[in-house]
């Protein structure tokens, strides 16, 4: 039987271990903190952001995902990089189309930083994807996937599909742009993601966390 003495003298141990452990986590999360303060908080007086911030913040939900070679994942496997994320049905309209180049464009334009952004289009029915569409999304990450509404959230009056939403390196959704993405729209939301590219440098590299 452990003696009175010896319980009483590994009490402070254990706290002092937690307090040590507790510190490292802290000392880990600063930079992503730090960053998230300065874009949100410490803004330059009169800066507007075109995407509408998302408060609370929402986790990417553990959904069944499926990709187009038949691999099955849980959406939490993106977590680890910027996401821009668009959502449609497979066989994606005139609209989905526009949605997906201004999705392509605004990552070229980010320069030698677009690496830190995937792009992820989340299909939302169990419609075929067109042929025709396949070279448009070499590079990006196609996921068929059910239940979005648990996660993503539209403006008012719209729809899933409408929006394209950004989701940080944590796997939280944070940011969603308006609907009806034209291409001066797509000027103010590259502004949005480079101040997002350029508050989260410190901790953020290309490639997952």
């Amino acid at each position: 039987m452990p003696q009175p003495g010896a319980m009483a003298a590994s009490a402070p141990d254990t706290r002092s271990g937690r307090w040590k452990m507790l510190a490292v986590l802290l000392v880990c999360a600063a930079p992503v903190v730090a960053s998230y303060f300065t874009y949100y908080v410490i803004r330059p007086e009169g800066r507007r952001n075109y995407g509408e911030l998302i408060d609370p913040q929402r986790p990417l939900p553990a959904l069944a995902a499926v990709a187009p070679d038949g691999n099955r994942i849980e959406l939490t496997a993106l977590k680890g990089q910027w996401l821009l994320v668009s959502v449609a049905g497979g066989a994606c309209d005139s609209a989905c189309q526009q949605s997906l180049y201004f999705q392509r464009q605004l990552r070229e334009s980010l320069g030698r930083e677009k690496d830190r952004l995937d792009r992820v289009w989340l299909v939302s029915d169990e419609a075929a994807i067109p042929d025709k569409l396949k070279p448009a999304l070499q590079g990006a990450t196609v996921l068929r996937v059910a239940g979005l509404d648990q996660w993503l959230q539209a403006a008012a009056g719209q729809r899933l599909q409408d929006h394209l939403y950004v989701v940080d390196p944590l796997g939280n959704w944070m940011m969603r742009f308006p609907a009806g993405l034209d291409a001066a729209g797509a000027a103010s939301a590259k502004r949005d993601l480079e101040r997002l590219m350029r508050a989260s440098s410190s901790w953020d590299k290309a490639g997952r966390l």
